[in-house]
């Protein structure tokens, strides 16, 4: 299912990105205010759902670069290894890890499991509904 709009490939191509930015904002902001993993995952899917409808399936794919499937497996993976931490210190399975990285100068970048498990929801979701979305598009084709 390819639409041959102009104005939907251009709407398409202007939105994407601007979708994608907006998506990693909702995931890195989720851990203290709105957001997180699950409505970013849901923005980013928008964006690729978005291309899937003015280019068709076989485009997505090649702009995704990961097989759907691969990027929900690497998901679930990524929520599953944020509660290994917290196991080897003998807590609770979802206790929040955290950890300072040293970056040149005196800067640190801040860790933490509950990050790990965000970006493993991010990725469960997006790779959800693209499979869905493109088996779905292929199908009809």
């Amino acid at each position: 299912m390819k639409s041959n709009t102009l104005i939907l490939h251009t709407a398409a191509l202007f939105i994407m990105p601007l979708q994608l930015m907006f998506s990693v904002f909702l995931l890195f902001r989720g851990h203290d205010e709105p957001g997180g993993g699950f409505i970013g995952g849901l923005v980013a899917a928008g964006a690729f759902v978005l291309y899937a409808f003015a280019f068709g399936s076989e485009a997505t794919r090649r702009i995704l670069r990961v097989a759907p499937r691969d990027l929900l497996a690497a998901g679930l993976l990524f929520a599953i290894v944020s509660t290994i931490p917290a196991f080897l210190s003998g807590q609770p399975m979802l206790t929040a890890h955290w950890w300072e990285l040293p970056l040149p100068g005196e800067n640190y970048l801040k860790l933490s499991t509950p990050l790990i498990f965000d970006i493993g929801v991010y990725a469960t979701v997006l790779g959800t509904i693209m499979t869905f979305v493109i088996n779905l598009m292929e199908s009809d084709e």
